[in-house]
């Protein structure tokens, strides 16, 4: 398999869970190897533009902080269920 057809896989695969506080989100992914399995973490922040269309953004103000280290807890705790269940 080529790298470019992994990261392809990568990209169209589901996610294992979407965690919110707010409009902050956390999206708990999981890769499946030879080696094992692998879990990550994607962040973001939604806003309405000036326009008042939804975007995204990967970037945190100071006001934005605690609501990004609680979605981390929360995505540390999915992590350590999916790995505890699988482990059974």
């Amino acid at each position: 398999m080529t790298n470019a057809t992994k990261k392809a896989q990568l990209t169209t695969s589901k996610p294992v869970n979407k965690l919110h506080i707010g409009l902050m989100y956390a999206t708990v992914w999981q890769r499946i190897t030879a080696e094992g399995t692998f879990y990550s973490v994607s962040f973001e922040r939604r806003y309405r533009d000036s326009e008042g269309n939804w975007k995204s953004t990967h970037s945190y103000n100071a006001e934005d902080l605690l609501a990004l280290a609680k979605l981390a807890d929360r995505a540390h705790t999915e992590i350590s269920n999916f790995r505890a269940a699988g482990s059974r």
